[in-house]
């Protein structure tokens, strides 16, 4: 990533992420009677740095935002979806970015999914990496812990990806 990235010093990739947390989810999201009435999981950005998402039983109800409409992910056989998340997405100043997405339910079959979450350490500092930030290219998002980041997000009634508009520096050259 580091390399796609063009980050001069690989380290600084691995710095972003040492002494970071690991935290797995399982989600189960039983058949209903009526899914148009309900929604499995609130649309909203993963708050952390990456997620590798197994969708176990193959079973549809992962939806991205991609052009104002949300859009299946079609479960693959032994596949794994990786989300970028908020925390990856200010290192990388905006380079990748982290996706909007909910889960749906299914009237016939219940859907599971394994999560794993991969963070920096709470109260580590999220920053755009120095070498993606230029005169050129001048750091999009305020320097903020993790800790601050998280707190900010659920504390909040900021719905869907729009919390990251809280950390994000008003550029008059670039917007």
């Amino acid at each position: 990533m580091a390399k796609a990235l063009k980050i001069q010093q690989q380290s600084e990739m691995v710095d972003f992420f040492k002494e970071g947390e690991q935290t797995i989810r399982m989600g189960y999201y039983p058949p209903c009677p009526q899914p148009d009435q309900v929604i499995g999981l609130d649309p909203h950005s993963d708050a952390g740095g990456l997620t590798i998402l197994l969708q176990v039983n193959e079973m549809q109800g992962l939806q991205i935002k991609k052009d104002g409409l949300w859009v299946p992910i079609n479960p693959l056989p032994d596949a794994f979806v990786v989300n970028i998340g908020d925390q990856l997405e200010i290192m990388t100043n905006g380079i990748y970015r982290s996706i909007e997405h909910r889960a749906t339910v299914n009237s016939k079959k219940e859907r599971i999914s394994i999560a794993a979450f991969h963070d920096i350490e709470m109260g580590g500092y999220l920053t755009p990496a120095c070498s993606l930030v230029t005169p050129e290219n001048p750091a999009l998002y305020k320097t903020i812990t993790s800790k601050e980041y998280v707190e900010g997000l659920l504390g909040s009634k900021i719905k869907g990806k729009s919390y990251l508009d809280v950390v994000k520096i008003k550029n008059e050259i670039r917007e």
